[in-house]
């Protein structure tokens, strides 16, 4: 289950990397490159919900499976594209098949596992969601600088095909199996809500998305505007639902449940500086410093494997430092997002005590991020663990949109307010999104500080 949501959260940064190469060789304009990266996050952010609800209605191993193949179908026809309307169209399935696919994850560790070893399965999970980022802008370097085959960047999709297969043939083999009365049990799919809930989330995500490279047209604000009118109404049809007897998208005692709300925050907060710092310094080393693919994927290697072993090992660590993890994690990341803005300034390639930051920000990011999540899900009941999944693993995705169209903004914006491009000037706008970045993780800190009512 894990390697299918590494696998699913690759593609949403593997690409990234991959672009220019793209652009070249299918003749895309910059919106249809635009689309290429963005339509990906647009389908799964939107669809998250639904394929939770999907899996509580049809069985979560029955619909993981058929997440995990169209995926894969998505990811073969991706690498075969012939042009860039294909391509954008097989990124949409992607985005699709990981929304059925990804949600069930979660549902299936808080149904199957429980006590320590569901803190174990949750604390894994963690550890893979967050870095799949980082991860991916490295294995997009590797790949794309390989040139295998002399394909360039069709690599990128085409080795989710083995890996997939794989998945099917030993999911079939080792998932438990359904619970034959599930759907029985299920509180039914509520159309209206997802309708509401899917354009809510679409207003919102795609101007998030297209908004920087489009200059913040007049269409993205009017889009923002429409999607807080939209949540209001899912909110209002929800309430309205639960109080008739129906049966919301969402329930109602899942939003209610204790420590969801200021989970739902620190989650927002940790995910946007994430990925704003993945943005941002990946602008700097390929734009400013020249870094190619590789090296500039390569670059995030230890944030990454740093993240990966403060994911697993946190509960671990003393008793007495448990309840300080949260609040320590983001002070830990706000101090070393600033270290690796000042190592880098003035056009600097920095020295050992950039690796050393970006260490600290891999710590940091995974004592914020793995508690509140564990924390959040530990005590939410089986029946709920669609719904508890679905909003999380939504709120995550929302984090890094937010992120990179937030300090994505803030970078490009400091960049041309600067004059002509270098490796000076970018580095400047760095350290001003560095300090940006910190301010946001202080805000985590603030928010981590606030017990959670028992």
């Amino acid at each position: 289950m894990l390697t299918a949501q590494f696998m699913a959260l690759l593609d949403v940064f593997i690409v990234n990397v991959a672009v220019p190469t793209i652009g070249s060789d299918l003749h895309a304009s910059g919106a249809g490159l635009q689309l290429v990266v963005a339509g990906y996050s647009i389908a799964y952010a939107v669809l998250l919900i639904t394929g939770a609800r999907l899996g509580d209605l049809l069985g979560h191993r029955r619909v993981h499976l058929a997440g995990i193949a169209v995926f894969t179908a998505a990811s073969l026809a991706c690498g075969l594209a012939g042009g860039t309307g294909e391509l954008i169209a097989f990124r949409l399935v992607q985005g699709a098949g990981s929304a059925v696919m990804i949600p069930q994850v979660l549902s299936l560790i808080q149904r199957h596992f429980t006590g320590e070893a569901r803190a174990k399965a949750l604390g894994a999970y963690s550890a893979v969601l967050a870095t799949g980022a980082a991860a991916g802008q490295v294995l997009g370097g590797v790949l794309v600088s390989a040139d295998l085959f002399g394909e360039g960047w069709r690599p990128v999709f085409l080795v989710n095909v083995p890996v997939g297969a794989v998945l099917l043939a030993v999911g079939s083999r080792v998932l438990p199996r359904d619970d034959a009365h599930a759907g029985e049990r299920s509180r039914g799919l509520d159309l209206p809500g997802l309708v509401l809930l899917g354009g809510a989330v679409s207003l919102l995500t795609v101007p998030l998305v297209l908004g920087q490279e489009e200059h913040w047209p007049l269409w993205s604000w009017l889009s923002l505007a429409a999607a807080a009118l939209a949540f209001a109404l899912f909110l209002g049809y929800e309430s309205r639902l639960a109080r008739r007897g129906g049966a919301p998208l969402i329930a109602p005692r899942v939003l209610r449940h204790p420590g969801i709300g200021l989970a739902v925050f620190r989650l927002l907060a940790v995910m946007a500086v994430n990925a704003g710092f993945l943005f941002s310094l990946t602008l700097h080393i390929q734009g400013g410093l020249g870094y190619s693919a590789l090296r500039a994927g390569l670059t995030f290697a230890p944030t990454a494997v740093v993240f990966g072993l403060a994911g697993l090992t946190w509960r671990k660590w003393p008793a007495s430092w448990q309840r300080h993890l949260i609040p320590g994690g983001f002070v830990l990341t706000g101090l070393s997002v600033t270290g690796v803005g000042l190592a880098l300034h003035g056009g600097s390639h920095g020295g050992a005590g950039l690796y050393a930051a970006f260490a600290g920000v891999g710590v940091g990011l995974a004592l914020a991020f793995s508690p509140t999540l564990t924390g959040a899900l530990a005590t939410v009941r089986p029946e709920d663990a669609a719904d508890a999944s679905g909003l999380l693993a939504t709120v995550t995705q929302l984090g890094q949109l937010l992120g990179v169209a937030a300090f994505g903004a803030l970078f490009l914006n400091r960049l041309e307010s600067l004059g002509a491009p270098g490796a000076y000037t970018s580095s400047d706008a760095l350290l001003v999104c560095m300090y940006a970045l910190a301010a946001t993780a202080t805000l985590g800190a603030v928010s981590g500080l606030v017990r959670r009512r028992r």
